[in-house]
């Protein structure tokens, strides 16, 4: 018997594709690059923009007055900025101190005062339940619409009645009404506070008062901060109500003093080095509150983020 025995190939092995390079990771890092570099460069613009008006600022505080005027405005001249701080500081006996404490008094007893109310305000509004509760509200935020140059007249005329014209009361009583302030407190007390922890606190027996200054407004701290920031910045930049409040100058803001100093200019050219300086000192203290309490007010607006 004959066996036929069938020799097979095995089969031949089938070419692998060779895939071409598409190029996609190439232009997604090239976009990825480009967008970075724009982003980069309007950062940079922006930084410029923002800090060339403090840069010659702060070289123009170094010159004295013949400097000023003969050299270019970011070129460097003779040191003269301590004996122009000297002069700022003893020009008058010493009024420009007398406008800087007015300021802090101001910006600070203020800004605290008026912090606090929008605080306890925008946490009543979250936690409490109370008739017409957001109609009122809405009526606060209508109250953010309302440019505060519109209501200086109404102002003026009110604290003519109440016969606080020209005291600290006239700019003091008015930086308490803060709508905004009121809004971002809101916003605030409810990513901050848990009402079961407020339940809890009544629970103990803790009265209303108390549950607020013990638990809501320790959790509140962050937005406290923030809101006090930027009460701060409009209190200490508050000129037009003191231009229209005021009429001693022992009880003018820095910054309406530097404009009366610049209004004599023209005739007395001497009182450029004493406004520039001034303005330079005067800039110290928001950049002073901005940077000591920058960690308030960033754990504020990174709220939410993590939860």
């Amino acid at each position: 018997m004959t066996t036929l025995t069938q020799h097979t190939e095995p089969p031949a092995a089938r070419p692998t594709a060779t895939r071409r390079p598409t190029g996609k990771p190439r232009r997604t890092a090239a976009g990825t690059l480009l967008s970075r570099g724009v982003v980069n460069g309007l950062l940079l613009v922006a930084a410029f923009y923002t800090l060339m008006p403090i840069s010659w600022l702060l070289i123009a505080a170094t010159k004295n007055h013949r400097d000023l005027f003969a050299t270019s405005g970011f070129a460097f001249g003779d040191f003269h900025l301590l004996a122009n701080l000297e002069r700022v500081l003893t020009y008058h006996d010493g009024i420009y101190l007398r406008w800087f404490g007015n300021s802090i008094l101001y910006s600070v007893i203020g800004s605290a005062a008026s912090t606090l109310l929008c605080v306890a305000t925008g946490y009543a509004f979250d936690k409490y339940e109370f008739r017409a509760k957001e109609k009122l509200f809405g009526l606060v935020l209508g109250g953010v619409l309302v440019p505060t140059t519109v209501i200086q007249l109404p102002m003026y005329l009110l604290a003519t009645k109440a016969g606080v014209v020209n005291t600290y009361w006239a700019l003091l009583l008015p930086a308490l009404v803060n709508p905004f302030g009121v809004y971002l407190a809101r916003v605030f007390s409810e990513g901050y506070v848990p009402g079961e922890v407020l339940e809890a606190a009544r629970v103990d027996g803790a009265g209303e008062l108390r549950t607020f200054a013990r638990i809501g407004l320790p959790m509140l701290a962050p937005g406290f901060m923030t809101i006090f920031l930027f009460s701060f910045t409009a209190s200490w930049n508050n000129f037009f109500g003191a231009l229209v409040m005021l009429n001693d100058e022992q009880l003018y803001p820095v910054n309406l003093g530097l404009f009366m100093w610049n209004s004599v200019t023209q005739q007395q050219p001497e009182f450029y080095s004493l406004v520039i300086t001034g303005s330079l000192v005067a800039v110290v203290p928001l950049v002073a509150a901005f940077v000591c309490l920058q960690r308030f007010w960033r754990s504020g607006l990174t709220a939410g983020a993590v939860k």
